[in-house]
């Protein structure tokens, strides 16, 4: 077993590792033009190829994709000349990069003098507070040009990004901010993002929200994972239940009666169960009729408070879902309707063929009781094919619910792909997606361990 499971390892390894190429070249090949959501279509060439260079665009796709998987701040310190070092801050408490120079944690900026019109090498040193104290170093622009006769620094800059100035080369920059787009000049005629690689567990900035993804993604994935564990959670060992009642019963009224509803559950889309929900438990029931309810005494107040499932989900926090657990009431109730039919259809399937098979025939006509047949016998051996297919639909569950997030206005996972994409946000995309594959090769691994177990002949072979 240990060699089977080892195997399993190693491939899931090759497998995530290929994902991520094929998703980051699908990505850069089908991805959005990032400038225009940032700038507006009216957006000039120039300052969409600036703003291409601060973001780090323009460098090649094989080195962006080696930045991505593992990070470039140990590329960056060797030009860099300085310990380079993440620190948080204390109002987000997010990590962001910096350098240390002489014990001190600083960023650089150059900034022109009105009245000279000098380029001055400007240190932000970083107080324990926080804060920054302004201090004009013109003593670290390095005494000795390079081979094209220019004098280049590089650092960090106030944006936490590597950057490279020339002196007195009088180089501007576009700058994106609330009131719009702004030219700025001292700027740098070279920027490369600082990251650690998703290896490390830091995809970058998201070009959306301007945040490390790592400090938005977790709090999604974090939601989805409660919705769809309760959504499996009820789904699986019920659609188990009503497939095994069905099964053992075949050709009876039940075993039609839970065959044609699942499959009427199957058939409908997502989208619609989800609408017609919102419509008749989120709207008609709680808007129009649970009130008249309680204002005419039929039903105590505490209950109709129970009972009034919230249309959408609304969240006033990063913890609603614990806050109000009502806001997975239906999501949930979705999932489970459309998973419910399949599982119990397939569980359904598998139990009329073990039952029809010979041992248990031959059980029954012995005289062994009836119970006793399904118990021992029948339910672990029809349990085999429920299994393969509760391990794919752990994977739906928890990367395929982008249609009831977005429905429901539910801040998960798979909402967090969709407005991703919508925007052509590559980092968060990436990173996001990459969580889908090691959900997906997880849950592999855990249905091979789990057959090792139902199936002792993969498990001594």
């Amino acid at each position: 077993m240990a060699r089977f499971l080892i195997r399993s390892v190693i491939s899931t390894v090759v497998t995530m590792l290929v994902v991520s190429i094929l998703l980051f070249f699908l990505i850069e090949i089908g991805g959005k033009d990032v400038t225009i959501q940032i700038l507006g279509v009216f957006a000039t060439p120039e300052q969409k190829e600036s703003l291409r260079k601060q973001l780090g665009l323009d460098q090649p796709a094989w080195l962006r994709y080696t930045d991505w998987l593992i990070g470039n701040d140990w590329r960056m310190r060797d030009d860099i000349g300085y310990p380079l070092v993440q620190v948080e801050n204390p109002q987000t408490g997010e990590q962001q990069w910096w350098q240390t120079v002489d014990g001190e944690t600083v960023r650089w900026s150059v900034e022109t003098d009105d009245e000279t019109e000098e380029e001055i090498l400007t240190m932000w040193v970083r107080q324990a507070d926080g804060s920054t104290v302004k201090i004009p170093s013109q003593e670290f622009w390095p005494t000795t040009e390079n081979e094209d006769g220019e004098i280049v620094f590089w650092g960090v800059d106030e944006r936490g990004r590597a950057a490279k100035w020339i002196r007195d080369s009088g180089s501007t920059a576009i700058v994106a901010t609330q009131t719009g787009v702004q030219t700025l000049s001292g700027q740098a005629v070279e920027w490369v993002p600082l990251r650690k690689g998703i290896i490390r567990g830091d995809s970058g900035t998201s070009l959306k929200t301007g945040r490390a993804v790592s400090a938005t993604l977790p709090t999604r994935v974090r939601n989805t994972a409660v919705l769809a564990s309760t959504a499996f959670i009820i789904v699986m060992p019920l659609a188990l239940l009503l497939g095994i009642i069905a099964g053992i019963n075949e050709g009876r009224f039940i075993d039609r009666f839970l065959s044609i509803t699942g499959l009427a559950f199957t058939a409908t889309p997502e989208f619609v169960t989800g609408v017609l929900l919102i419509l008749v438990i989120g709207i008609y029931w709680s808007i129009n009729t649970l009130p008249g309810l309680v204002d005419a005494g039929t039903i105590p107040e505490w209950l109709g408070e129970f009972l009034n499932i919230p249309a959408v989900s609304v969240f006033t926090s990063d913890d609603a879902i614990f806050e109000n657990p009502k806001l997975l009431a239906l999501p949930v109730m979705t999932l489970t309707l459309v998973e419910l039919g399949y599982i119990l259809r397939m569980t359904r399937a598998s139990m009329v063929e073990v039952m029809n098979a010979a041992y248990i025939r031959t059980a029954i006509i012995k005289g062994m009781p009836f119970r006793r047949v399904v118990f021992r016998h029948a339910i672990r051996n029809a349990l085999m094919a429920p299994i393969t297919i509760m391990m794919l639909h752990i994977n739906y569950l928890v990367g395929g619910v982008v249609v009831v997030e977005v429905i429901f206005g539910y801040p998960g996972l798979g909402l967090y792909i969709y407005e991703s994409s919508i925007f052509g946000d590559p980092n968060a995309v990436e990173a996001a997606a990459m969580v889908t594959v090691m959900i997906a090769v997880a849950t592999r691994l855990i249905g091979d361990f789990a057959y090792t177990l139902l199936n002792p002949r993969i498990r001594y072979s």
